[in-house]
This record gives C-alpha cells, sequence and structure tokens, in this order.
C-alpha cells in the first residue's frame, strides 16, 4: 500500500474538476467504492465548470437536458433545452444530494502531477487560493488570498476539467482592433456592467455562441445586431419543451419518465447523426428546406448554407427558432464577408463594407487543453500529450493511473462521461481483487495513431499539438457512438493484454 509523502495528503482516488464529469466519477465511485476516500479538487470557487464560467446573455445547453443530465438524478423541469443559470443550479442540487459537495476542494488548482513508479502513486503539486479566474475577478466572487503550495497524493487520478482553457476564449488578432472606440468583448469574460440598450453590435462568429448571443442581445434592447460570419454553420431548430414529457409528464413517475426521455434523444441524435455521415446531400436539402420555411421569402439562403458537409462541425441548435424569428423581424441580420479591419467605428470588410458598431462581440472559439493546463509527468518526464493515444477513449498511453474523460462532439458530453466513470470503476475493481498498484494501456506495434476528432471546427484544428489521438483499431478507436460504446465498455475484458497490470516499482520496468 502506497503511503503519503511528508506533509502530503494521501486519497485513493483524486478528481481533477468539479463540473459535469467530476460529479460524474464522484457519483460512481462512491457508489461502487463506498470504502475508498475519494477527493475533488476545483480550480475554481463553485462548482459547475461551464456552466459557473458563462455568463454571456442568453447561456443555455446546447443539448438537451435529458441527455446533458445525469442519469441517476432526473431533470424535472418542463424545458429540454435550459439556460446556464438553471443547470448550474442542477448541478448543485445533485451535488448535495449524493453528499458529493462535502468531498470537493475548492480554489484548489493542480500545477503538476508526476506519477511515481516506485510508489505506484500519483504526487500532485496543488496551489491553494489566489485571486480566482478571470471571469470570477470581475464578477467579484473571489476574495483574492495568498496562494498556498501544497501536495497530494493518490493512487488513481481522474482528469474531469474538461477540454478547453479557462481563463481566456480564442480571439484572434484582428488588425486595426487597438483603434476600435467602442467595447471589444469575447463572451468568455463577459462584463457585467455591459448594457447593449440603443447600441449597435457586431458580433463576430457563427458557432453555438453566436447563434444564442444574437437573440439574446436583440431581446435586450440593442439597436441593431449583426452576425458577422466567414461561412455557415449547420443549424437545426427544436422545441424548448419536448412535446412528449409534456404530454406524458403527469401520466408516469419522474425517474421512468426521464429514461424514457432520455433513450428518445439518444436514439434521435444517433440516427441524425448517420444520416448526415451516410446521406449528406438529402440531409442537407432537408435542412436548407426546413430553414427556408422559417424565414421571409426575401432572405438570402446563402447565410445558412455551409461549404461542408454536415456534422464535419457541430450542430447549432435553435431552441423555438429564436434565431429565424429575431431574422424575420428584423431586429438582426447576417453578413457573410472577410474581416479586413476593425476601425474606430466598427469593422470593414474586405469588400469595403463597413459595420458601424459600438459593442463588437468576439465570438470566435475557445483553446482547447487537457487536464487545467497543469504539467503531467511519469517519473519526473513531461507526457507530451499529443504524442499518446487514448485506449477506450479514455487512458492515455504509456501514462499509468489515469484517465481523462473526454465526453462526445456529437451528442451530450455527459453519455460519455458516465461510461467513462463506471469503466474506471470497474477497473479499480479488477485492480483490487487481483492486488494490482498500477495499470497501463500500451499500444501494439500495429496500432496507428489518427486525429481524435474527426471534425474542421476552427478549435479543434488549432489543439492538434495539445490533444491525445486515437489509434487505428480497436480498443484505440473512439467511436464517437453511444450505443457502441455502451456495449463495448460494459463487455469488454478488463485484462484484455493491452492493459498491463504490476504491482509497486515494477512498472517502471514495464514500461520502458
Amino acid at each position: 500500500m502506497p503511503s503519503a509523502a511528508p506533509g502530503a495528503e494521501h486519497v485513493d482516488v483524486l478528481v481533477v474538476g468539479a463540473g459535469l464529469s467530476g460529479l460524474s466519477a464522484a457519483y460512481y465511485l462512491q457508489r461502487e467504492h463506498p470504502g475508498k476516500r475519494v477527493v475533488l479538487l476545483e480550480s475554481r470557487a463553485r462548482l459547475g465548470g461551464t456552466w459557473d464560467l458563462f455568463q454571456y446573455p442568453g447561456v443555455r445547453s446546447d443539448s438537451d437536458m435529458y441527455t446533458l443530465g445525469f442519469s441517476f438524478h432526473p431533470w424535472t423541469d418542463t424545458r429540454a433545452i435550459a439556460d446556464g443559470g438553471s443547470i448550474r443550479n442542477y448541478l448543485d442540487n445533485a451535488a448535495k444530494k449524493f453528499g458529493i459537495d462535502k468531498r470537493i476542494r475548492f480554489r484548489h488548482r493542480v500545477v503538476e502531477a508526476n506519477f511515481n513508479s516506485e510508489q505506484a502513486q500519483w504526487e500532485l503539486d496543488v496551489d491553494v487560493g489566489g485571486a480566482g479566474d478571470p471571469d470570477e475577478q470581475l464578477r467579484g466572487d473571489v476574495v483574492p488570498t495568498p496562494i498556498k503550495r501544497v501536495r497530494f497524493t493518490t493512487r488513481f487520478m481522474m482528469l474531469c476539467s474538461g477540454y478547453y482553457r479557462y481563463s481566456s476564449g480564442y480571439a484572434p488578432e484582428f488588425p486595426g482592433a487597438a483603434s476600435f472606440a467602442g467595447r471589444l468583448v469575447h463572451p468568455q469574460l463577459w462584463p457585467s456592467d455591459l448594457d447593449v440598450r440603443g447600441k449597435r453590435v457586431v458580433v463576430v462568429g457563427s458557432g453555438a455562441t453566436a447563434v444564442t448571443l444574437v437573440p439574446a442581445l436583440a431581446e435586450r434592447g440593442a439597436e441593431e445586431v449583426t452576425m458577422l460570419q466567414r461561412s455557415p454553420t449547420y443549424m437545426m431548430t427544436l422545441p424548448s419543451v419536448d412535446p412528449v414529457a409534456r404530454l406524458l409528464n403527469r401520466l408516469l413517475p419522474t425517474m421512468l419518465l426521464y429514461q424514457l426521455l432520455r433513450w428518445k434523444q439518444i436514439f434521435f441524435f444517433v440516427l441524425t447523426f448517420w444520416l448526415c455521415r451516410s446521406f449528406p446531400s438529402l440531409v442537407k436539402t432537408t435542412v436548407r428546406k426546413r430553414l427556408a420555411c422559417l424565414l421571409p421569402s426575401t432572405f438570402d439562403m446563402v447565410h445558412l448554407t455551409p461549404n461542408y458537409d454536415p456534422w464535419k462541425q457541430r450542430f447549432c441548435l435553435v431552441p423555438d427558432g429564436d434565431l429565424f424569428k429575431t431574422l424575420s423581424e428584423h431586429k438582426a441580420r447576417i453578413v457573410t464577408a472577410h474581416i479586413d479591419t476593425f476601425t474606430k467605428d466598427g469593422i470593414r470588410l474586405k469588400s469595403g463594407e463597413e459595420l458601424a458598431a459600438d459593442v463588437i462581440v468576439t465570438a470566435t472559439g475557445l483553446h482547447m487543453q487537457l487536464g487545467g493546463g497543469m504539467k503531467l509527468c511519469v517519473d519526473g518526464r513531461a507526457v507530451d500529450v499529443s504524442a499518446c493515444m487514448l485506449y477506450q477513449g479514455m487512458l492515455l498511453s504509456g501514462v499509468p493511473n489515469a484517465c481523462v474523460v473526454f465526453g462526445y462532439t456529437n451528442a451530450s458530453w455527459t453519455l460519455k462521461a458516465e461510461l467513462v466513470c463506471e469503466r474506471i470503476c470497474k477497473l479499480l475493481k479488477h485492480m483490487d481483487e487481483h492486488g494490482a498498484d498500477t495499470s497501463v494501456a500500451l499500444p501494439g506495434p500495429d496500432v496507428r495513431p489518427e486525429p481524435l476528432l474527426d471534425f474542421t471546427s476552427g478549435y479543434v484544428l488549432r489543439a492538434a499539438g495539445a490533444i491525445p489521438k486515437q489509434g487505428s483499431q480497436g480498443p484505440w478507436r473512439v467511436h464517437q457512438h453511444y450505443i457502441k460504446d455502451l456495449f463495448n465498455m460494459r463487455t469488454h475484458p478488463v485484462n484484455d493484454g493491452v492493459l498491463q497490470f504490476s504491482s509497486a516499482g515494477q512498472t517502471k520496468s514495464k514500461r520502458n
């Protein structure tokens, strides 16, 4: 049994992050391994992750809450598409209901994690305190305190901190940006004092954030809202209140109804993804016709006609068609063009047209990173995450006793997160039963590395050097298919010959 390093606090399983993934991990660990000591380290002052971070107008889920919510904690609100504040309250309630909140250490930021093969444990340097993330400083949520460095040791580590950097979003260096006389805002750091009433607002971008912001800013009284995009994005509209839920709400028990709605949505998105990949031309035509029905005949559909096949980038969800209503009522418009330069009064396009603006919102995406930016080492050697492959979409090749929770890109994040957490519990049980201190996934020579995500989104292409890869064959393939993963991860044997198990002190020699 490993022992804590002098001055370190030792836990059995350490979870980094207290958002959707971290809360899922804590629930399954305490259910399947009630005797283990589990601690969650959260760098922020509150739980919720993404849903505590984003505060921009209209922020909402980009998938239904029956699949984004936990399988073990029903979403009982009548809305299938929920606002950010409601989602955070749901997570807070789940944490309290299952006692997970008592396991969270807030304002604990992991700086470095090193796996010590001789001790068969992780040693983590953690900063406690500080001023918080930039968004927390803007909101005044955190009272700055001196940073104290502490150390934890753990047998197993779960990285549940998401896939992007919280301290800042991606903002290209636009020519002339310094000359703009108005306010320049990134949605990830939305200022609480920004009042758009009577102002001309240009939202740069066409992804989920931009699609959410445009109707919300128009609703808040902006004089003119322009969505400026380089190229269109695929969009689909769904009702914010599920009609099946409305019909059956008083007829079925809460958990039974929730599971029914959950599986209905799972099959809907699996079928949608299959149709997009198998019959892209049909889907293109169907989507275009559907959107044309929601807009005036005078609307130029070129603004909603992408130049790539469906699901090469994520679909943007438009609940109740709110964006299309805003466009139809001439409260907003879409401009498809390239930026030449920012000016004192707005943006000049390469066509020569000028867009006047008092506020410019750069909804230009995220910076991807794993592990909250921590340095990851094995026996003092830094791990190049981009050179690793993911075993079953969760274990980094060559890195012992650690998993990465990475959700779906074509469905709700939580669906994959829960499968990973279940599988890790099974792995830990196998290690306990067979007296193994370490487990490490090692690919064979016939497994070729391939890009993890078959996506052309900008944030994915920019992250090639920051995220791991998948392998050319199972169990290194990442399917992005919930039903396949459900079968594989629940039936695939733990001791499959790919995972290597050893006792303390042997891991180093096996890996070399």
